[in-house]
């Protein structure tokens, strides 16, 4: 056996990529920063009430800087990260163990789960390429048409099911007309825009009924706690559809500015795709069977909200019936097992954990009152623009359920006082937090999209800037303009201190 030299060892390994480990260094250092530094100062709120940083607290935030950094950058895989959240938790004693790794098996990751399996049958079963096919024939060759038309499929089937499960099954569509445009799997702009966009869509058409996403019914609960005010699901639809739908029509055209594609138009694609069609043939006994699965599991989870003797069935249950399904009918095999992006599944695992472990440690709270402490002496629009940005950054990072209810009470005993009316921070809050358009574990969308290697982690976050200042414009002509013209009350007489 030939000696290898030096040399050749440095060109097996590779060049040091020093960005990479300085990077790595960074989280490292802002959690030593974080974790080591003397106590922070407790978070007073309104009523007197002191919330202090426990070591525990202050580890929960480090945690959180750690990941934040290596989850934007991907200094490792995005899923090696998330299993360093429930590492680090462990290590360094800021919950025990058996609580922050049990939160990797969350129902919530496993309705991610069984949502990515139905993607996955319907790429196996051909179901997609009908659908991609069917879609293309009809909104034609131009390329502008083509995003808007996918765009608004997305938002339409997020009015009827929940936003992940839309993003499974439109992604294998996405890359059926991903590939009909581009000849090889190398990012394009059209590909950029039209997977991002698929996330950010499926958020904005999430808002608009309480069957969108879980936020919506846990929200209204929670404010109904508080304010002894029932909203109605059609209440909610009223006054979130104009939004939606606003969001929706404006993002279309973000895309069209920031993704313009290299092609205006796909010469002979509209033909091509009624050939493609009719080639398929007809329908197959899998594909019939899949279709009967999946609509009896959207109908099933749907009826849920409205027949109180459905109401105690878990929907992650109903979703993994499904999985179990496609196997008991030969429509999946153990091979498709390994076909799983479990980078995915585990960067949502990780998610969980960090935003309960922030949450229960009181890390979160924390942090909630100190912002919204800043706006105690605001005018009320700036008040409520400040609660939704707090919303809004914080749903890029936890549950935004989490977000809303470590929030809402604090924002609640406050907005009396400036002459702020509750259902509008209810409102404008929701609005925000369906629409994470920062960071991957922002919401299952936005990690289903990046599954597509179109585009980095880095590239979401960057665009997703200007893409979340466009959000906050909408809420504040959402508050200002659209919802006083249908009747919200925005604006009460304001409490004497």
């Amino acid at each position: 056996m030939s000696e290898i030299t030096v040399t050749e060892a440095r060109e097996v390994s590779g060049p040091i990529d020093y960005k990479r480990f300085f990077l790595m260094f960074l989280g490292i250092l802002f959690f030593s920063i974080i974790y080591w530094s003397p106590p922070w100062p407790d978070a007073i709120d309104p009523l007197g009430a002191n919330f202090e940083l426990s070591r525990e607290a202050k580890g929960a935030l480090a945690i959180f800087a750690l990941a934040a950094t290596w989850w934007v950058f991907e200094v490792v895989p995005i899923g090696v990260t998330s299993i360093f959240i429930g590492t680090l938790q462990a290590l360094f004693l800021i919950r025990s163990p058996s609580v922050a790794f049990k939160d990797f098996m969350d129902p919530s990751v496993l309705f991610i789960f069984g949502s990515i399996v139905i993607g996955m049958v319907f790429t196996k079963t051909g179901l997609t390429k009908r659908l991609a096919y069917k879609m293309l024939s009809i909104v034609g060759e131009r390329t502008s048409m083509i995003y808007l038309g996918c765009f608004v499929m997305t938002a339409a089937l997020a009015h009827l099911m929940a936003h992940t499960a839309v993003a499974a099954t439109m992604f294998p569509l996405l890359m059926a007309i991903h590939a009909l445009y581009a000849d090889s799997d190398e990012p394009t702009r059209f590909g950029k825009g039209l997977f991002i966009g698929m996330a950010y869509v499926a958020g904005a058409g999430s808002i608009v009924t309480l069957l969108g996403a879980a936020r919506g019914a846990v929200a209204l609960g929670f404010y109904k706690d508080i304010m002894n005010v029932d909203v109605s699901f059609f209440e909610l639809s009223m006054y979130m559809f104009p939004i939606g739908w606003i969001m929706v029509f404006l993002l279309w055209g973000f895309f069209m500015i920031f993704f313009k594609p290299e092609k205006a138009v796909i010469e002979g694609l509209k033909e091509r795709s009624k050939i493609m069609y009719a080639e398929l043939g007809a329908w197959s006994r899998k594909e019939i069977l899949t279709v009967t699965i999946v609509l009896a599991t959207i109908i099933l989870i749907a009826l849920k909200n409205f027949i109180p003797a459905l109401s105690s069935l878990d929907k992650t249950g109903i979703m993994l019936c499904s999985t179990v399904a496609f196997f008991m009918l030969n429509i999946l095999d153990i091979d498709d097992l390994e076909e799983i992006p479990w980078n995915i599944i585990l960067l949502f695992a990780g998610a969980m954990s960090i935003g309960f472990c922030l949450w229960e440690t009181g890390a979160a709270k924390w942090l909630a009152v100190n912002w919204l402490k800043l706006f105690t002496d605001a005018p009320a629009m700036l008040f409520i623009l400040g609660m939704a940005f707090f919303v809004m950054m914080m749903t890029n990072f936890i549950m935004n359920v989490a977000a809303i209810a470590i929030s809402l009470p604090v924002a609640l005993v406050i907005a009396p006082y400036l002459g702020v009316a509750g259902e509008v921070i209810l409102f404008s809050s929701l609005v925000v937090a369906g629409m994470p358009f920062l960071f991957l574990v922002g919401a299952a969308p936005n990690a289903i999209a990046y599954n597509s290697k179109q585009f980095t982690t880095g590239e979401f976050a960057m665009y997703g800037i200007p893409a979340s200042i466009l959000l906050m414009l909408v809420t504040w002509l959402a508050v200002a303009v659209i919802w006083p013209m249908m009747g919200m009350e925005t604006i009460i007489p304001a409490v004497s201190g």
